[in-house]
């Protein structure tokens, strides 16, 4: 079960404490891209995401999005973010997170994973022992298999705050 728990929760990747992570030695973000930054299935330019982008590049940060995504969708948007995307990427598997760990060059213990699924992102972050936040879906609207995963993540999710894990 540790496996599946975030080390943080927060409602967004705005609320995200760049010199928190500083502090925890953080050199790298790899992020997940829908809804994590941008609504699922929508391809329309997202100023909010590309904001924030700028942001931890400014404060110092690489990054590296990884998406379970087709590449078709990463065409438009890659353009827009200017970073590295590694697409296809068959989350929880650690091979994704590991290409990104090496196109950012760090160590595992340099990286925070941030995403809005405990059984793609989290558990995949946590399997190489990265800095794992949960983020809370930007929309309802999401594959179909994602919405049957999202009724177990609300029972995990409910007994990690039960335990006091998460507030």
């Amino acid at each position: 079960m540790r496996l599946l728990y975030p080390r943080q929760y927060v409602n967004s990747v705005q609320q995200i404490d760049l010199k928190q992570l500083k502090e925890k030695g953080i050199k790298g973000i790899i992020a997940d891209l829908d809804n994590t930054l941008v609504p699922w299935n929508e391809d329309a330019h997202y100023p909010e995401a590309v904001a924030w982008l700028q942001k931890i590049k400014e404060a110092g940060f690489s990054v590296c999005i990884v998406s379970n995504n087709h590449p078709r969708r990463g065409k438009t948007l890659a353009g827009i973010f200017s970073i590295p995307f590694i697409w296809q990427a068959v989350k929880p598997r650690r091979r994704a997170f590991r290409k990104a760990l090496e196109l950012m060059k760090i160590k595992p213990s340099q990286a925070a994973v941030v995403g809005d699924q405990v059984f793609t992102d989290i558990l995949g972050g946590n399997r190489l022992g990265l800095y794992t936040i949960l983020v809370r879906p930007l929309k309802k609207q999401e594959f179909i298999g994602t919405k049957i995963m999202r009724q177990v993540e609300k029972f995990i999710l409910y007994n990690l705050r039960r335990k006091g894990h998460l507030k």
